[in-house]
């Protein structure tokens, strides 16, 4: 009989998770084809022990839940299991003694279940020994696997809920619903076959809504703030590819969502606790919070164990033990037990990825001396990580940052209610989240956008400069652009994914992956990234890679030795563990983490709407500081530290591993306009934590001024590039232990920055009544520099080392003019003081013959060209260093000079000379000399000024100090 096989297998699930259940009720409700069970409770520590999270169940019910077993026609209509109403709370575990405790249960609950597994055993073979001859194993082995694939899984009303401190996060899904379906993505009862080595499955989630809200000492939450998320409906569609039929696990594993349109709203109250559930999200990706203590390795590895099958019922109950390859099992084992030191989110994510993606293989214990297992073992010895892709899909994002007030009743004990009002809008389209991973050595995360842009509404600090009466434009109220539009662009953001008609998986081929550091970096540049998405593209990569040519397995291996001899405390009893390796296995290694960020061109305008707007944000954030998730350590030498041998120094100077980030900024342009009001008082302060917040309105109207004068700024390019080593605090701790480290090791032991800009230039224009900016008026001629930087790491470390330097600077330009005439230079000062002075601006400070004066009229000569100042300097280096005992700067210029530009007969300009150097001042006494340009004579003459100052740290070090020109 079918009930026989199948029905163990759902009993199993169901009685593992659920309190307080009847097997031999729910048996026989299953072989009535329909179960209906009311008002369950989850075991939460079964819950724990298996996610492993950061995080403590405090409760776990199901309201009903339902499983429907078509017997009669298993093999073409699936399983259909629905969950109504199901609510689960969580908060972050509350440190280590909770762990240890967990570890204490988790211990005896391993011994329990190890008993039960040797009392219950030899009943399960014997009760789940085939007994129908018109059911040979290998049918049951494909009916089991078909159903398993084909199973339904609906659940109405999901609620989950995080606490922590005042925060209260809820989610809250209306149904979510995962089914099978065919080639073209509809619902199908679908299995694998040996020429479609596919299966395909879709997950639509309906009415997503989610709610922030801050609870006050009691735990109630007095005013519910808007949802954060309302109603938002998307679709997951999941890929899976196998290499054969016999196959554990897919070789390839694809999961992309789609969200057509996500509506997003801040308040400034929950700006703060939205700040704060981001903070969480980046320590657990770089386990900071919810690591495996010391000695917890083996019950982690028995509980990795018992998430990949091993299902147990209670003493005396149907029992089944689904159980993967020996050698994936002792490759999990090896995991957990080798590298002892804390792991990050994406490590503990990709434990799941055999548990969430595989099927119930416990059906292997029901096929006796079933020749095919026997083959499907030899085949599994070869089982390596899959491929994973993961990819969040958005085609129109926006986020609106709203202020609150407290509006009373009318009744006098009717209950305050918050007022939200609109005044930040954030519009994103073409968004693309795809995360690349295969096991350890490979991870790769790519983030892109077509396009955006950020719009100011209704008004801020009681200024109604956007209110409807105003009856601005949208192109005044949208003060940054960045991108194209995606109309224009198209859907290259869905390029490959399982969204696009064109991806492989569509088309019924095999994708193919990059999975090594070299060609990657080829394939994804930034000229493709822009050419993709064009206003932002971030590509995060993360390899470890045997540069020895070995197998696999030994890259796991130097890897688990590279990071434990990197991360081990100093002066630990375990430092010795580096030594037994072989110097040969550590140096083939080479672990890199990349980050590049490309933004396409933008246009950023800094009006006082735009400004104060910002502000405030940064002000509604500061409001509320909650104590970090990590603190750093005490800079603490450990008393017995390890010396390194020649051999151990040899091979830590092979290859250091380094994380590696640089954001390229392209095509931007940057407009200050003069303020029209200035409230930075109430702002800035409380930004510099000289006082707290105010909720200070203003009370004058707002008047709009036109024309607007403004400064713009263009730049070609911005290149910014830093490095630091990855693993900083233990590398320093061995490199100044050694007696003289080489300038190799020396050099990692900083953190490098590198900034380069390219054909930045500097004009003053003004925006009309209409919306259009005036021809600029140059000020700063296009010119590029560059400075570059370093700062070593935990400078406490090296302060019997009077002559390391701790920081270090380098600035580079080539030349640099400025030019304005009388007008100019009043306009600027005009836009300065509107800043600078607190209050409305003044018309008058900017009258009408200023601006023609600075703005002539288009096709219009002057009669009479204003005199012009115009100063430039060129080759121009400092250099800036520091020590324990002196602080040292030193600079070159080429030359210098300042001129004043007149009008001359005949139209030419007349030119003045006031500075210049260096000149050969030979022919001083003639006439000419003062009507003469002249340069040096050739980029090798010497340099105009040079200069030395050196500041002792300490006056007891003080020998000399001298400055030189």
């Amino acid at each position: 009989m079918l009930e026989s096989y199948v029905t163990p297998i759902l009993m199993s699930y169901v009685n593992r998770y659920i309190k307080n259940l009847k097997p031999s009720d729910l048996q026989l409700s299953l072989w009535g084809g329909d179960v209906v069970l009311s008002k369950l409770e989850l075991k939460l520590d079964v819950l724990e022990q298996e996610l492993k999270l950061p995080f403590t169940f405090l409760s776990g019910h199901i309201h009903e839940l339902r499983i429907h077993v078509p017997w009669t026609k298993l093999g073409s209509e699936p399983v259909v299991i629905t969950i109504n109403t199901m609510e689960c709370i969580l908060k972050l575990k509350d440190g280590i003694q909770d762990d240890h405790e967990s570890c204490g249960s988790n211990s005896t609950n391993r011994s329990t279940t190890e008993n039960t597994k040797s009392s219950v055993k030899p009943r399960r073979i014997q009760q789940a020994a085939p007994t129908d001859p018109d059911l040979p194993p290998g049918y049951v082995q494909s009916l089991i696997r078909r159903v398993v694939n084909n199973v339904n899984i609906v659940i109405n009303n999901l609620i989950l809920k995080y606490v922590e401190d005042d925060i209260v996060l809820s989610v809250n899904i209306t149904s979510a619903e995962c089914y099978t379906v065919g080639e073209l993505w509809d619902r199908a009862f679908m299995d694998i076959s040996a020429t479609d080595l596919v299966l395909r499955k879709v997950i639509n989630f309906s009415d997503c809504t989610v709610c922030l809200d801050k609870r006050n000492a009691s735990g109630k939450i007095e005013f519910y703030q808007d949802p954060l998320l309302y109603k938002c409906s998307f679709r997951t569609r999941l890929h899976f590819t196998y290499d054969n039929l016999n196959s554990k696990m897919p070789s390839v594993i694809k999961i992309h969502t789609l969200v057509e349109s996500l509506k997003l709203s801040i308040t400034d109250q929950q700006l703060p606790m939205f700040i704060r559930i981001m903070q969480l999200g980046i320590a657990l990706y770089y386990g900071e919070i919810g690591n495996f203590k010391d000695g917890e390795t083996e019950e982690s590895a028995c509980h990795n164990k018992d998430m990949l099958g091993n299902i147990t019922g209670a003493e005396g109950e149907t029992r089944v033990d689904m159980q993967y390859p020996g050698q994936y099992k002792g490759q999990e084992l090896y995991s957990q037990q080798e590298d002892e030191q804390p792991q990050g989110w994406v490590s503990w994510a990709w434990s799941f990825v055999p548990a969430i993606v595989s099927y119930d293989d416990g059906e292997e214990e029901y096929l006796g001396n079933d020749p095919t297992s026997t083959t499907h073992q030899q085949k599994a010895q070869t089982l390596k990580d899959p491929i994973v892709s993961i990819g969040f899909y958005c085609t129109k994002a926006t986020v609106t940052f709203k202020l609150t007030e407290m509006q009373a009743e009318s009744s006098y004990y009717s209950p305050q209610k918050v007022k939200s009002k609109e005044v930040l809008c954030w519009e994103q389209e073409g968004t693309t989240v795809e995360a690349l991973m295969m096991g350890e050595p490979f991870f790769d995360c790519q983030i892109g956008f077509v396009g955006c842009r950020a719009m100011c509404l209704k008004g801020i600090m009681g200024v109604k400069d956007f209110e409807e009466s105003m009856n601005r434009s949208e192109t005044e109220a949208c003060f940054f652009i960045c991108g194209e539009n995606l109309n224009m662009k198209g859907l290259t953001y869905l390029t490959n994914s399982l969204f696009d008609y064109r991806s492989p998986e569509n088309n019924g081929t095999r994708a193919e992956f990059i999975l090594d550091a070299a060609n990657h970096k080829e394939t994804y540049t930034e000229i493709a990234g822009m050419q993709r998405f064009g206003a932002f593209y971030m590509d995060y990569l993360y390899t470890m890679e045997n540069t020895s040519g070995k197998g696999d397995e030994l890259d796991i291996v130097n890897a688990k030795k590279t990071k434990a001899f990197l991360k081990k405390p100093i002066g630990s009893a375990n430092q010795q563990d580096f030594s037994s390796g072989k110097s040969e296995d550590l140096g083939t290694l080479q672990e890199k983490s990349t980050k590049s960020l490309v933004i396409g061109p933008l246009d950023f305008r800094l009006d006082s709407s735009a400004v104060h707007r910002i502000l405030k944000m940064i002000v509604c954030a500061l409001e509320h500081e909650y104590e970090p998730y990590s603190r750093l350590k005490p800079d603490i030498k450990g008393e017995s530290e390890t010396m390194l041998n020649p051999e151990e120094v040899a091979s830590l100077e092979e290859y250091i591993p380094t994380r590696h980030t640089s954001i390229t900024l392209l095509k931007c342009t940057f407009t200050i306009f003069m303020a029209e009001f200035n409230l930075l008082d109430h702002l800035l302060p409380v930004i510099m934590g000289e006082k707290n917040s105010s909720n200070f309105m203003n009370t004058t109207n707002f008047q709009s001024l036109r024309p607007l004068p403004s400064i713009q700024i263009l730049v070609d390019k911005i290149n910014l590039e830093h490095s630091v080593p990855m693993y900083a605090e233990h590398l320093v701790h061995v490199v100044s232990s050694l007696t003289q480290p080489s300038d190799n090791l020396l050099h990692y032991c900083y953190a490098h920055c590198y900034l380069k800009i390219f054909g930045f230039q500097a004009g003053l224009t003004s925006l009309d009544c209409r919306g259009s900016y005036c021809i600029p008026v140059p000020i700063i001629p296009s010119f590029s520099t560059a400075l570059y930087g370093k700062l070593l790491k935990l400078s406490t470390c090296w302060t019997k080392r009077s002559q390391i330097a701790i920081t270090e600077g380098i600035f580079e330009l080539p030349n640099l003019t400025v030019q304005a005439t009388r007008a100019q230079t009043l306009l600027l000062q005009a836009i300065y003081q509107s800043w600078s002075h607190i209050g409305n601006v003044s018309s008058s400070a900017v009258n009408e013959a200023l601006m023609n004066e600075v703005f002539q009229t288009i096709g219009v000569k002057s009669k009479n060209p204003l005199p012009t100042l115009e100063g430039s300097i060129q080759n121009v280096e400092l250099k800036y260093c520091s020590t324990s005992l002196v602080k040292c700067a030193s600079g070159t210029m080429g030359s210098i000079k300042i001129c004043a530009k007149a009008p001359g007969e005949s139209g030419k300009e007349k030119l003045i000379p006031l500075l210049q150097g260096p000149s050969d001042t030979k022919d001083l006494h003639s006439s000419r000399w003062l009507n003469e340009s002249r340069k040096p004579e050739s980029l090798l003459a010497p340099d105009l000024i040079a200069f030395t100052a050196l500041v002792p740290q300490y006056m007891d070090y003080c020998h000399s100090s001298e400055t030189t020109m």
